[in-house]
Parts: structure tokens; C-alpha cells; sequence
């Protein structure tokens, strides 16, 4: 409990009871008050008016006033009647004394008179003794509740003294304590406060400033700047550019490859807002734009082509964010940042070489299979002559071979096409319609080769697309190819074409046996082929697909289902977008 709350609780339950006790003390008193004013108003009056009357009694023979002093009190009584049999007592007397005043030498009156006082006397008497009773138990019922009350305000006062100083000194004696030896040097103390209150609060926050102090008492100057010069040194002696900033984008350190590659000198950068002087260095402006726009890092994970040493050069960018849990602190802080760019230049040479490589070897692969593949067909042609089953079977598979052959030095060059960045499109408007007839016709052989059907469901009205013609047709044989060839003999195979906001969609749904999730958003990489497959293949297809039709503005996808077949599409932006 925080102390505040205990101060406020105690006090507070202290003050309360001090108030009641007071309450019920004057509501006591003025009890006690009001009993003794019934006494002295209602029955010592009338004992004083019988007293009065007695003794003008006694005078009425030898005093003429007597009879008037008699009347007066007798008439002050008639006013003063208060208790139960005390109207019928003055009554009498009124009564007697009438008769008294007509024969003032009638003794048995003024015996029966004194009766008559005697018995109101008796009666105010007899109320004297229950009114003082009653203030007696009025009196002894505050006694008790102020005895209780009393005693409750003692043993919480009691308690408060007792614990409260402890409570508040003892902490700040320690915690005194404690300060004193933080000043003598004495880093290592600690305060140890369990309680959850402003103490316990007031400890953590001391010992985390006893644990940063010995922390920086251990560290000295010279380990840090030795440790400082190890790091510029390494940092130095890297042969990829690095930059460092802190948390205010304020530059920290850069190396030597980190300036040759920007052209700035060190006093132009080292200690700068690296957003200032990217707005004179296209360099340093394409570095930061992860940092200063967070959304945009998904999209510039391109490598970076930079023109330094006389020669262009690759490298591929990193920014490392720096995260440090400060000493007795939970919550990781922010920093800063390192930029690191690793060099690949050698790496992107020798893919250009080898994408070369596959451009040239393809190209001159092309034109002898075309010529094999001629070859064939005047084999096949009887006119030039006729062959006997044996060598009609090894014409086939021949023929089959070349095909597959030439279809791999097509990819293959697609692929080095799309490597080297020299893809040439032929954007203009196409027909939907050219499309579907030149792919039915290409794919036309392989369907009736498995007895496989292919159902087509065209949507009325559809605009023509903006795409480039040949590319679009490639990549639609594709698909309506390798669902032929993964579909099961004497099924069918669905080719749709269907408007899609305001843009032009082709899905191809075969009837084969699927693919698993963990692979659908793989089979689009290069190269890469679902384990198990038994079909033959290259692994580029896909691939080259997704570069033909993104290349376009388009985006290509797979629905897949193990069990259920598979369904590819891929959208192109129509003549009515633009």
C-alpha cells in the first residue's frame, strides 16, 4: 500500500472518529441538559409553589396578606402542571380553598388543604426520583460510547505512532544511508525496499542509478578510446562502403570505400544530417529512402548500380538497425543505423557472363535442331520413302526429343532475355480472340495426343488488351501446355477469359492432381520444380512468365488444391484503362 493511502486511511479513519465522539458528546450534554431543565421548570417550581402555600396556611389567623400569598402560588401552580394526578391535586386544593376563604376558622379545611399539598408535593417528588434516573442512564450510556469511541481513537493513534515514523524515517535513513556511500565512491551499494510503495519506487529508481554509475566508474577513458580507434580501424580496413548515423540521422562514421563511392570528404560528412546532404548527392538520397519512407523498403531491394573507380560497380544494400537495452532498463532503444553496401560486382559480372553464355550457346543450339527438326519431317514425308515400324517409333521419340530440345533453347533464351535486361516489348492493342485461336492451335497436337478436351468460355464484350502480342500468346501456350501435360488422359482442360475491373483475365484450370501450399508460392522462381514431379521439365517456364507478363503491368497467380487440379491466371490492363 502506498503510503500516501496509509496516511489518508489512518488519518483520515482518525479524524473521522474525532468528529463522532465530539457529535455524541454535545448530543450527551444537551440530553443531560434537558433532563435537568424538566426538573427545575416542571417539579422544583411546584415544590417551591407548595412550600409557599404551606406556610401562608399557617399565617392565614394572624396575617390578612396570607390569604393573597396562598392565592397567588396556588394560581402560579395552575400553570405548572406537569405530571400524571398533578391537575386532580391542584383541584383539590382550588376547591378547599374556596371553601376555605368563606370559613377561614374551618380547621378540617385547612387540615384537608395541607393533604392536598402534601399529595402534589409527593407527586413532583416521585417524578423528581424517574427523571433523575433517566438522566442517570443518559449519563452512563454517553459515558459508554464515549469510553468506546475514545478507546478507538487511542489504539489508532496508538498504531500510527507506533508504525507511521518507522515507516517513513526508517526508509529515509537507509535510503540517507545509502546516498552516503554513493557519494564516497561506494558504487556497489543497493537499497533493498520490497514494499509496493513510494519507496519501493524511490529504490528501483536509486538502484538503477547505482548500477549506471558503477557501470561508468568501471569503464575507463583510455579502454574506451582504444576500443573507439579498434572499431575505425576495422570499419576503415572494410572493403564495402558503411555509414553510420545515430538516431537524429546525424552521420556518425563513414569509411574510406563509403567516400570514394559518394565523392564527399570527410569534413562535408562526418557530424552532418545525412538528409541534408542528400539532397545534393543522388547517392546518399537513394541510400536513405528506406529510412526516411519505411513502406517503400519492400520495393527497392534491387541492387544498386554505382559508377566509382573509373568503372560501374554493383552492390547490394543493408540497413542494420542498432537496439540496445539500457543498463537496468527493460524496453530495447533505437540508436541508430548502419547502411552497409556489399559489393557484387564480381558477382554480377560473372551472371552477365553466364547469361551470356546461355544467350549464345541457345542461339546456335536453335538454328541446327530446327534443321534436325526439318530433317525429320522430310523423313516422315513417304514420298521421300517409306519406313517400317521400327524406324517409324524411333522417328516419333527423335521427334519428340528435338521438340522438347527446342523448347528448352526457346526458355533458355527467353530467360537470357530477361537476365540481361534487354526484353523488348511491342505494346500496342490486342485481340483477345488472336490470342486464344493462335494458343488452341499451338497446343492443339499435345491435346489430342492424350484425348483431352479443352473447353473454352469467353466472356461477351471483352476489350481488347494493351499487351504485347507474341509475349502474351507465349505465355498463355505455357500454361494451356503444362495443364495438357499434367492433366489425366480423357479430361478436360478450362481456358476463361473474363472482364476483371475494367481489365482482361485468362484462367487455365486443369484436371491433375495439384499443388501442395508449401510450393504454390515457389513455382514461379527459376528453376524450381514441385519434388515428386515426374513430368520433365526445366524449371523456367513459370518463370519466364511471371518476368512476360509483370513486364507488361499484368500480375499472374496459381489456385491449387491437392486432389482438385490446378488453376493459373493472369491479368492484362485493357484499351478501356487507358
Amino acid at each position: 500500500m502506498k503510503i500516501k493511502t496509509k496516511l489518508i486511511s489512518g488519518v483520515g479513519l482518525l479524524f473521522a472518529l474525532i468528529i463522532l465522539l465530539s457529535t455524541m458528546g454535545i448530543f450527551y450534554v444537551n440530553a443531560l441538559k434537558r433532563d435537568t431543565n424538566n426538573i427545575l421548570v416542571a417539579n422544583y417550581n411546584t415544590l417551591e409553589y407548595s412550600r409557599n402555600m404551606l406556610l401562608a396556611l399557617e399565617k392565614i389567623a394572624t396575617d390578612r396578606d396570607a390569604l393573597s400569598v396562598f392565592e397567588k402560588n396556588l394560581d402560579s401552580q395552575k400553570q405548572n402542571v406537569t405530571e400524571n394526578g398533578e391537575q386532580q391535586a391542584t383541584a383539590d386544593i382550588v376547591d378547599h380553598f374556596n371553601n376555605l376563604k368563606l370559613n377561614p376558622a374551618d380547621s378540617l379545611l385547612t387540615s384537608r388543604i395541607r393533604e392536598d399539598i402534601a399529595e402534589l408535593m409527593r407527586l413532583n417528588m416521585e417524578a423528581i426520583e424517574r427523571k433523575s434516573s433517566i438522566a442517570d442512564a443518559t449519563a452512563d450510556n454517553a459515558v459508554l460510547w464515549i469510553s468506546v469511541i475514545g478507546t478507538a481513537c487511542f489504539l489508532i493513534a496508538f498504531v500510527l505512532l507506533v508504525n507511521l515514523p518507522g515507516n517513513i524515517a526508517n526508509p529515509i535513513r537507509e535510503l540517507t544511508e545509502s546516498i552516503k556511500q554513493i557519494a564516497n565512491q561506494n558504487y556497489c551499494e543497493r537499497v533493498h525496499f520490497q514494499d509496493h510503495n513510494e519507496f519501493g519506487e524511490l529504490a528501483k529508481s536509486f538502484n538503477t542509478m547505482a548500477e549506471k554509475l558503477e557501470e561508468y566508474s568501471e569503464s575507463k577513458l583510455d579502454k574506451i578510446i582504444k576500443g573507439k580507434k579498434r572499431i575505425e580501424a576495422l570499419i576503415n580496413n572494410m572493403h564495402d562502403p558503411v555509414i553510420g548515423i545515430d538516431e537524429d540521422k546525424k552521420v556518425l562514421f563513414a569509411n574510406e570505400e563509403a567516400l570514394k563511392i559518394s565523392g564527399l570528404k570527410t569534413e562535408n560528412f562526418i557530424g552532418k544530417q545525412i538528409q541534408d546532404i542528400a539532397v545534393n548527392n543522388d547517392l546518399i538520397r537513394d541510400l536513405i529512402k528506406d529510412l526516411i519512407h519505411p513502406d517503400l523498403k519492400k520495393e527497392n531491394e534491387n541492387s544498386l548500380k554505382i559508377f566509382a573507380n573509373g568503372k560501374e560497380s554493383y552492390f547490394e544494400k543493408e540497413i542494420i538497425d542498432i537496439n540496445i537495452i539500457p543498463t537496468g532498463e527493460q524496453q530495447s532503444q533505437l540508436i541508430g543505423h548502419v547502411i552497409m553496401l556489399r559489393n557484387i560486382t564480381l558477382f554480377k559480372e560473372l551472371d552477365l557472363a553466364k547469361t551470356n553464355f546461355i544467350g549464345t550457346v541457345s542461339h546456335e543450339f536453335k538454328t541446327p535442331i530446327s534443321s534436325m527438326k526439318m530433317s525429320l519431317q522430310l523423313l516422315e514425308n513417304e514420298n521421300v520413302g517409306s519406313l517400317n515400324k521400327e524406324q517409324k517409333q524411333l522417328l516419333e521419340s527423335i521427334t519428340e526429343d528435338t521438340d522438347r530440345l527446342l523448347k528448352i533453347t526457346s526458355e533458355l533464351l527467353n530467360l537470357a532475355q530477361v537476365e540481361s535486361g534487354n526484353m523488348q516489348l511491342n505494346i500496342s492493342a490486342v485481340n483477345t480472340a488472336d490470342i486464344v485461336r493462335h494458343t488452341l492451335k499451338a497446343t492443339k497436337t499435345q491435346a489430342e495426343q492424350k484425348n483431352i478436351k479443352i473447353a473454352i468460355s469467353i466472356e461477351d464484350h471483352l476489350p481488347e488488351i494493351q499487351a504485347d502480342s507474341q509475349k502474351t500468346t507465349w505465355v498463355l501456350i505455357n500454361l494451356l501446355s503444362n495443364a495438357i501435360r499434367y492433366s489425366y488422359d480423357n479430361s478436360v482442360v478450362h481456358l476463361s477469359l473474363i472482364k476483371e475491373n475494367n481489365n482482361v483475365k485468362f484462367l487455365v484450370k486443369d484436371s491433375g492432381t495439384g499443388i501442395s501450399e508449401k510450393y504454390q508460392n515457389k513455382i514461379f522462381e527459376r528453376y524450381f520444380r514441385v519434388p515428386g514431379t515426374q513430368k520433365e521439365g526445366t524449371g523456367l517456364g513459370l518463370a519466364i512468365c511471371k518476368e512476360f507478363i509483370e513486364a507488361q503491368g499484368g500480375s499472374i497467380e496459381v489456385v491449387s488444391e491437392p486432389g482438385t487440379g490446378s488453376t493459373f491466371s493472369f491479368t492484362i490492363t485493357s484499351t478501356e484503362n487507358i
